[in-house]
């Protein structure tokens, strides 16, 4: 039968129960990098929306990697706990077959910055901001705070830091990792040549740029082989003289290499200068570009939020799975509608079920 929208797939030998993922959305929410009551009540309406896919937001393996005081963080015993305390919740009312991972990262030159509520822009003197780091001494735009290029030695440390980090999420529960090697992030900042003017092995030609996500994936992987290992990249800057599309399909050849067993595939973050053609499933393309070059299985993003759209998506063999992000937050039960839209059986949480008559194809777990 023709892979659909509700079809099952398996990711590194994990078994997911259909095609919707749910894509990571940092909150801004969390104490010190510790998961709040916010975050209890979102990844418990994450678990019942019926996504086999629940990909929690940006979490940064130190306290100098997020973006803004509010991000969620994996880099102490608290931030541990609070991790196990919400998903441990979560799991208990998902639906059969949720799978939970949890995206690690760092923002490098765009951390230090402001809940987009409060600005967004980099913290002022009275914010309590702190020193950003990056791959070269490059601000992000005009305004912002110059970061301190990495040493060898903090390199390494910070490699470290992503291991640390797995290991308290595998302990926490979750069931895959997947590295933020996009927007502009700390990753992505080592691979794209407008962020990257290094000279020694971390910079320079395209093989130097992209051995630290690597690297950094190997060692992941090698901690925590018993947790699926997955990657977003941006596959492209959109800015003349970064990261092109035939780099991008590199990069996700390279993270294939050490270990990923997907690639969501998003665009854009590392420059103000981007010039993004943003409309209904603008980056499908790329995941496509990635799946036939590369043969790895791809999540697409962006601007997924009609059900025939992602169905022919999918059907279609453009990409694996989608990733829904605006559209989840404005209807929480957005795969009940797109089951009730394509006429797919959707089983509901028992409790639930009397909502069943509403369509024919809800049943109860």
């Amino acid at each position: 039968m023709t892979d659909h929208l509700f079809s099952p797939i398996a990711l590194g030998g994990l078994e997911i129960p259909n095609r919707i993922a749910i894509a990571p959305m940092c909150q801004y929410s969390a104490d010190d990098g510790s998961a709040s009551d916010w975050h209890l009540q979102q990844w418990m309406t994450y678990a019942l929306s019926g996504a086999g896919m629940v990909t929690v937001e940006m979490t940064d393996v130190e306290r100098r990697g997020r973006i803004s005081h509010g991000c969620l963080g994996l880099y102490s015993d608290h931030n541990e706990a609070a991790a196990r305390r919400t998903l441990d919740a979560a799991k208990r009312v998902a639906l059969p077959g949720t799978k939970f991972g949890v995206q690690l990262a760092h923002a490098g030159r765009k951390s230090s910055c402001q809940r987009p509520w409060e600005g967004g822009g980099p913290l002022k003197a009275g914010q309590d901001p702190w020193q950003t780091v990056s791959a070269s001494a490059l601000p992000f735009a005009d305004g912002w705070h110059t970061p301190h290029a990495l040493t060898e030695d903090e390199i390494h440390a910070l490699i470290g830091h992503f291991v640390s980090a797995a290991h308290r999420a595998e302990r926490a529960g979750f069931d895959f990792i997947e590295l933020h090697s996009a927007h502009g992030y700390l990753l992505h900042q080592f691979i794209s040549p407008l962020s990257n003017q290094r000279t020694d092995k971390w910079g320079g030609s395209f093989e130097n740029r992209v051995r630290f996500a690597a690297e950094i994936a190997r060692a992941v992987k090698k901690a925590v082989p018993k947790l699926m290992l997955g990657a977003r990249i941006s596959v492209t800057d959109w800015v003349d003289g970064g990261l092109s599309v035939e780099e991008g399909i590199e990069v996700a050849r390279a993270l294939k290499d050490a270990g990923a067993a997907y690639i969501c595939c998003s665009s854009g973050g590392n420059s103000p200068h981007q010039k993004i053609p943003a409309g209904p499933g603008y980056q499908v393309h790329l995941a496509e570009a990635v799946k036939k070059a590369v043969g790895i299985p791809v999540r697409a993003v962006g601007l997924i939020d009609d059900a025939r759209q992602a169905e022919e998506i999918v059907t279609g063999d453009r990409a694996d799975m989608v990733a829904i992000a605006r559209a989840l937050l404005a209807d929480p039960r957005w795969p009940w509608r797109a089951a009730a839209t394509l006429g797919r059986e959707f089983k509901t949480a028992p409790q639930l079920a009397r909502a069943s008559h509403m369509h024919k194809h809800w049943v109860a777990a």
